[in-house]
């Protein structure tokens, strides 16, 4: 049994380092690419490391186009839209999670059926009522998309939280003199920091990494985000390989960062939250 168990073991960390190497090669690759200098890149046979590392990639971004603006478009809306959005699904939740009515089923499923549409069949007509409203090409346009994007999957996953909390926190609060409101804030609330921190990280990352509405809402490159930059780096006859790496690097790292800190706060947020709903 101990040889048995033994191979087993050796068996399972061989498959996962495979599985790691494989899921962590492309990211080697845009590394390595990035500190490529662009006259080798496109050379044969390919060189799987950069002989001699340069940060002409990485200057260029800056330089050649206005990287820092995308950096700060994209901080920008993905920050203020994950913040209200946040904050709506907490009180959505909240209510799911606390108050029966007739139409609850039913807002429940409609939550779970805007999750299951692709975002670009509504292109067409979003563009058009944007449009109206004056808001095409605009950083505040784009973030009322994205608080109504991350709304739904949010207020899901918060109300799960609200469930694990017993009622008797926010009655004993009432008894004390607090309204239901205050009781929420003060008593519920901080209870609930990994709950919110979790869905926060979940709809940033959401809002930070979203492609199909920026290109579709955003014209000029004051107001382009990321994704729509990287987009930009491909042409009708050449891809900027090396530019586009170093892009994809710069934004790939924050997110690395954010779920690197915030790990501790999405496991216990994702694990309470699992428990009902």
């Amino acid at each position: 049994m101990n040889q048995k168990s033994l191979v087993l073991t050796i068996t399972k960390f061989v498959l996962l380092g495979l599985w790691l190497v494989i899921t962590m090669f492309p990211f080697y690759w845009i590394v390595a690419t990035s500190f490529k200098d662009p006259t080798v890149i496109a050379e044969y046979p390919v060189r799987y490391w950069a002989e001699n590392p340069t940060l002409r990639n990485y200057r260029s971004i800056f330089t050649d186009a206005t990287f820092g603006q995308y950096l700060f478009n994209s901080f920008l809306v993905a920050s203020l839209s994950a913040a209200v959005s946040t904050f709506i699904a907490l009180l959505s939740g909240y209510v799911l999670a606390r108050f029966r009515f007739k139409s609850k089923p039913a807002v429940m499923m409609a939550f779970l059926v805007t999750q299951m549409i692709p975002a670009f069949i509504a292109l067409g007509p979003l563009y058009m009522m944007m449009t109206r409203l004056g808001l095409v090409d605009s950083r505040i346009g784009l973030g009322v998309v994205y608080v109504a994007m991350c709304i739904p999957f949010a207020s899901i996953m918060l109300r799960g939280f609200f469930d694990n909390i017993p009622d008797t926190l926010e009655e004993a609060a009432m008894v004390d003199g607090c309204t239901r409101f205050t009781a929420l804030f003060r008593i519920i609330i901080p209870v609930m920091t990994p709950g919110i921190t979790a869905a926060y990280i979940f709809n940033f990352v959401n809002c930070w990494n979203e492609l199909f509405l920026s290109v579709t809402l955003i014209n000029s490159d004051e107001h382009k985000t990321i994704p729509t930059a990287l987009n930009g780096f491909i042409s009708s006859f050449n891809i900027d390989w090396g530019p586009m790496s170093a892009a994809a690097v710069l934004t790939i790292v924050p997110t690395m960062l954010l779920f690197a800190f915030a790990s501790k706060y999405i496991i216990q947020g994702l694990t309470s939250g699992a428990v009902k709903g």
